[in-house]
């Protein structure tokens, strides 16, 4: 083991730089839409808790970004971005190690690394601030832990394991699946005889340890509602989303658009290797309990984001294909077993790359065939088969557009009633950029500063002392108050709203 690990660090190092020039460059340069832009939003405002409900929070990761916001390095944004891009790389360089040590071969290694840096989903979200990656990087390196636990019998390593899942739990609550096989592991390996209760409370303490930042936000709820039942919901599933998360119900639509998501993230003849590595992984016989957790957590991972009904489940696939790429490299371990011939080595490394030809062409691809999208369509300067078809987002400054020139064709105290997509650029350009202090931006979620709360009443009263606008007419993204009651009348990139004149008698 030593001698694996003496051999594996040049080229972690080179797997690592390569990765972070890759996302540094595909990383956004400024101001986002939707959930990116508000967490750019909490970011600015040191916001660790959110208002989303505790499930949420990812405490750890904003942490990390309010630290990386202070570097003098580029825009805000940019530097909220980039957090996503290094820990992306770190992800990547995490799964180069981690098949080098389990499998001794730089092949399989740098082919799962690979698989991993350059598919669809992954990417995108190395690309934009986005908790994933840096759950990622925390994830594999529980993986590592363990695989070198399994390999030595040093319990040091559970402790290290302990840790760093504790840390993974602080950035989001994905790591508890991961949490709840350690601790069936860790339970038959102390029924066994191979730990002690020492080492089992030593690695529970230091989970713990791990874990303090959404456990000090669990804790401060609690004590601030007295309500410790819905604190723990909001923990588990936030404020809205344990119907979905608990959901047991698939319909052929959920069915198809995964289906979709496997297509685009894994475009190459090298997913046969993922089949391959699954009857390896079966069949070898090296660190029984490593191969026995990768396997379980490879259908857990599956089926939780496979039933999952939030629109952008999407991400939630993320641990799957990490573990994917892990199972790629044991194909290409088989593969590298059997075959003597170079090219064919050669032929597997080159399909390694397909993928990102398939995103350049993508976008004219689903334009010519007229493939519709699971997207909105209307945002200004967002042609969404690009945005989402394509995941790198280098030079994109559509949302910050956008923002730019709403703001500045508002009058003088007008107030803009935004919805979740539109709301972070426009509160990003007037607080990070300073534009347009005299304008009022407002949503449910969060509003201009002194800017009076969303709701029908605020709204009636705003529309009498202001002129008011929205960033969208279509049911959903506008007010179901203004569409009932009000007319609207387009404005350049928003919409006026207009007092409904009574109908005649």
């Amino acid at each position: 083991m030593r001698k694996i690990l003496s051999g594996s660090w040049f080229l972690y190092l080179v797997v690592l730089v390569v990765a972070g020039t890759l996302y540094g460059i595909s990383c956004a340069p400024g101001s986002l839409w939707q959930d990116s832009g508000l967490i750019q939003y909490r970011v600015w405002h040191n916001d660790v808790q959110g208002f989303l409900g505790l499930a949420i929070a990812h405490p750890l990761y904003y942490l990390v970004a309010m630290g990386a916001k202070l570097l003098p390095l580029g825009t805000f944004g940019q530097r909220v971005n980039l957090v996503s891009a290094m820990a992306g790389a770190v992800a990547v360089a995490n799964v180069y190690l981690l098949v080098r040590l389990w499998l001794g071969r730089n092949f399989p290694a740098v082919m799962a690394a690979l698989t991993l840096a350059v598919s669809h989903t992954f990417w995108r979200h190395a690309s934009i601030a986005e908790t994933y990656t840096l759950w990622t990087a925390l994830f594999l390196g529980e993986l590592i832990a363990l695989l070198v636990y399994a390999r030595t019998k040093r319990t040091g390593y559970l402790c290290v394991l302990g840790l760093l899942n504790g840390l993974a739990v602080a950035v989001h609550m994905l790591a508890v699946i991961p949490g709840v096989s350690y601790a069936v592991l860790l339970v038959v390996l102390l029924t066994r005889r191979k730990i002690g209760a020492k080492v089992l409370a030593l690695t529970l303490v230091l989970w713990i340890v791990g874990a303090l930042p959404y456990e000090y936000l669990i804790v401060r709820q609690m004590i601030a509602t007295g309500d410790i039942a819905s604190t723990l919901a909001s923990a588990a599933f936030g404020d809205r989303w344990q119907g979905a998360v608990l959901n047991a119900h698939l319909s052929w639509q959920i069915v198809r658009e995964n289906a979709s998501f496997f297509v685009l993230n894994f475009p190459t003849p090298n997913m046969l290797l993922f089949f391959i590595g699954v009857f390896a992984l079966f069949k070898m016989k090296p660190v029984p309990a490593f191969r026995f957790v990768v396997g379980a957590l490879v259908v857990l991972f599956f089926v939780f984001a496979f039933r999952y009904t939030v629109p952008d489940r999407y991400a939630f696939f993320i641990p799957f294909y990490t573990l994917g790429a892990v199972v790629v490299g044991l194909g290409a371990h088989r593969v590298q077993s059997r075959v003597r011939r170079k090219g064919v080595l050669v032929l597997v490394a080159a399909f390694s790359l397909l993928p990102v030809a398939v995103y350049v062409a993508a976008p004219s691809l689903a334009t010519r065939t007229h493939l519709t999208l699971s997207t909105r369509g209307d945002v200004p300067y967002r042609d969404d088969a690009t945005f989402f078809l394509r995941p790198w987002k280098t030079g994109y400054r559509g949302a910050e557009r956008f923002a730019q020139e709403a703001l500045a064709a508002a009058p003088a105290h007008a107030v803009i009633y935004a919805d979740t997509t539109t709301v972070a650029p426009l509160l990003y350009a007037q607080e990070v950029q300073r534009q347009r202090p005299d304008v009022w931006i407002i949503t449910g979620l969060v509003r201009s500063r002194g800017a009076l709360r969303y709701g029908e009443d605020a709204f009636e009263e705003l529309v009498r002392a202001r002129p008011v606008y929205v960033t969208s007419p279509r049911p959903g993204y506008c007010p179901p108050f203004v569409i009932d009651r009000y007319d609207l009348a387009q404005s350049g990139l928003l919409w006026r709203v207009i007092e409904r004149a009574a109908p005649m008698s």
